[in-house]
């Protein structure tokens, strides 16, 4: 009896080179873009203005997400998110905590 090796277990999800949680963010944007024309396609803002502006900024999320895709990869945004968070530098002015320390071992 042969079993079918599946050789894709494990590889982060791809869709025309965006990866992991980029293509959730592209769907999202893409909703947010569809709802702000039709707010404003009911407001009566004039569609000549409208299309370019819905274009352009489908264009600028397009290419923003594509490059934050390239350039972080499958976890890489996660990662820079969470470096931002760490404090360049831990300040104790007293060496009251470090005796506890001692105290506990």
């Amino acid at each position: 009896m042969e079993y079918q090796i599946n050789k894709g277990i494990n590889k982060p999800i791809e869709l025309k080179g965006f990866k992991a949680q980029y293509i959730a963010y592209m769907g999202v944007g893409l909703v947010v873009l569809l709802i702000a024309f039709a707010v404003l396609y009911l407001i009566g803002f004039p569609l000549l203005l409208l299309f370019p502006l819905i274009i352009g900024g489908g264009f600028l999320l397009f290419t923003k997400i594509f490059s934050m895709s390239k350039k972080y990869g499958r976890h890489g945004l996660l990662k820079e998110m969470a470096f931002r968070n760490v404090p360049g530098a831990v300040v104790s002015r007293s060496r009251k905590p470090f005796y506890r320390l001692r105290k506990k071992q």
